[in-house]
């Protein structure tokens, strides 16, 4: 991939969808999390959240997979993509800084992903110095 492209993730707790594109080209890289997560239920008077612990391996090798990017668009349905950029924030802070926007968005397709995410950064690229 060129120098200059952009990526946008789409993510949940059961796989993270990265594309890497530029003007023409598209490259897709698809991660599943060692142990994909299950909706665990909170019992009355029981000790812990309810909530499973983040795999901390799975975001790793996401923010390894988005490290080389011009800009990224982070996009998913639920907590996943805040639990990313919490651990990019905690662990590769860097990074941080070519994060252009979090995103809520449902289950896209690939193409209307990768559509939507041109479309976004085009808009935020005119917007930079």
């Amino acid at each position: 991939m060129p120098a200059n492209h952009h990526a946008v993730v789409w993510i949940d707790h059961h796989e993270a969808r990265i594309f890497h594109f530029g003007q023409s080209e598209v490259e897709q890289l698809v991660i599943h999390p060692h142990d994909p997560t299950h909706q665990v239920h909170h019992k009355a008077n029981s000790i812990g959240s309810g909530h499973a612990a983040e795999d901390q391996a799975f975001l790793h090798a996401v923010t390894t997979a988005i490290a080389d990017a011009r800009s990224v668009l982070i996009t998913g349905p639920a907590n996943a993509k805040t639990e990313l950029v919490k651990h990019i924030h905690r662990h590769d802070p860097a990074i941080i800084n070519i994060i252009t926007a979090i995103e809520t968005v449902d289950h896209p397709t690939d193409g209307a992903l990768v559509a939507y995410a041109r479309k976004y950064l085009t808009a935020a690229d005119r917007m930079r110095p």
